[in-house]
C-alpha cells in the first residue's frame, strides 16, 4: 500500500509541475558583450544588480576581458556564457585572436569586421570573403573557451558573436561539438524570441514599448538579447558606418533593464526571469 500511495503523490506531483510549467511566463534576459569595454562591464553588471539581466556573454579577445572576470567573480549568482568571438566590427578599436590564425585576420592582423559581406565596408571586411579553415577556427574557439574557463569555471554556455555559426553548418556542428566536450550545452528547445521594443521605437519610448509588450505574453518561454552599456566618453568612440550612436543606444538598453516601471510590469505579470544555467 505505502508503495501504491507514494506512486500516486509522484504522479501528482508530475502533474502539479507539469501544469504549473503550461501557465507560466518565463522570460531569460541576456546581456550581450561584457568584457569588450568598461562602458559594457559597467552596464552588463547593473543590469544584473539593479536590473533583470540573468545571463550575460563574456568576450574572451577584448581589452576589458580581465576588469569583467573581476566583476563576474564578484558577482557569482549572474549566469555567464562564452560569447564565441572572431569578428571586430567597430572602426575605431579593434580585437585580435588568441592563436595564429592567418584565414581569420585582415592584412593588420585583426579579426574582420563583419561575418558577411556589408555594403557599409569595403571588399574583404568579412569572414565569407577570407580563405577561412575549420582547423584555425576550431584552435582559436578552444583557446577562448579555454581562457574563460581559467578564470570562470562556473559558466555555463557557449553563444556566438554576430552569429558566425550560421556562416557554414560545419561551423555549427563545431561549437555544438565543443560546447558537448566543455560541458556547456544547453537545451534551448522551446525559447521564443521576444521583441522587446523593436527597432523603429525612438529610445526614450523604449520602456513604455518594453512593458506594453511584456503585457502581450502569454505562457511560455522567452529569450531577450541585448547589449547594455554606458554612454561615456570611451563609447563616443565606438561605432562604424551605419551604426553611430553606440554609445546612446546601449545607454538605454541599461535604462530598460534597470526600470522600476519594467521590474514591477514584470511581477504584476507572474513573468519568471530565469538564465541558461535554468535550462540545463
Amino acid at each position: 500500500m505505502k508503495k501504491i500511495f507514494f506512486f500516486f503523490v509522484f504522479l501528482i506531483s508530475v502533474f502539479m509541475g507539469t501544469a504549473q510549467n503550461e501557465n507560466t511566463i518565463q522570460l531569460l534576459i541576456r546581456a550581450d558583450d561584457i568584457g569588450s569595454f568598461h562602458a559594457a562591464n559597467v552596464g552588463c553588471i547593473e543590469s544584473y544588480q539593479n536590473g533583470i539581466a540573468r545571463s550575460v556573454e563574456l568576450m574572451p579577445t577584448c581589452a576589458w576581458f580581465p576588469e569583467a572576470v573581476q566583476l563576474l567573480n564578484e558577482n557569482p549568482g549572474y549566469d555567464v556564457g562564452i560569447h564565441l568571438t572572431l569578428t571586430s566590427e567597430w572602426s575605431s578599436v579593434k580585437w585580435r585572436p588568441l592563436t595564429h590564425c592567418l584565414g581569420l585576420v585582415d592584412a593588420d592582423g585583426y579579426f574582420f569586421p563583419m561575418v558577411w559581406k556589408n555594403p557599409n565596408f569595403p571588399p574583404g571586411s568579412s569572414i565569407s570573403e577570407s580563405e577561412w579553415k575549420l582547423e584555425e577556427m576550431e584552435q582559436e574557439l578552444r583557446a577562448q573557451i579555454e581562457l574563460s574557463l581559467k578564470h570562470l569555471p562556473h559558466i555555463s554556455h557557449l553563444s556566438s558573436h554576430m552569429g558566425f555559426t550560421s556562416l557554414d553548418p560545419k561551423i555549427g556542428e563545431l561549437v555544438n561539438r565543443l560546447a558537448k566536450e566543455y560541458g556547456l550545452e544547453v537545451k534551448t528547445e522551446g525559447l521564443q524570441r521576444f521583441q522587446g521594443w523593436g527597432r523603429d521605437v525612438p529610445m526614450e519610448q523604449r520602456i513604455d514599448k518594453f512593458c506594453e509588450n511584456l503585457k502581450k505574453l502569454t505562457p511560455g518561454k522567452y529569450l531577450f538579447v541585448e547589449h547594455p552599456a554606458k554612454d561615456t566618453d570611451e563609447m563616443k568612440t565606438v561605432g562604424h558606418k551605419g551604426y553611430e550612436n553606440v554609445g546612446l543606444d546601449r545607454e538605454w538598453v541599461t535604462r530598460v533593464f534597470t526600470s522600476e516601471k519594467v521590474k514591477q510590469t514584470i511581477k504584476q505579470k507572474g513573468i519568471q526571469l530565469i538564465s541558461y544555467k535554468d535550462l540545463k
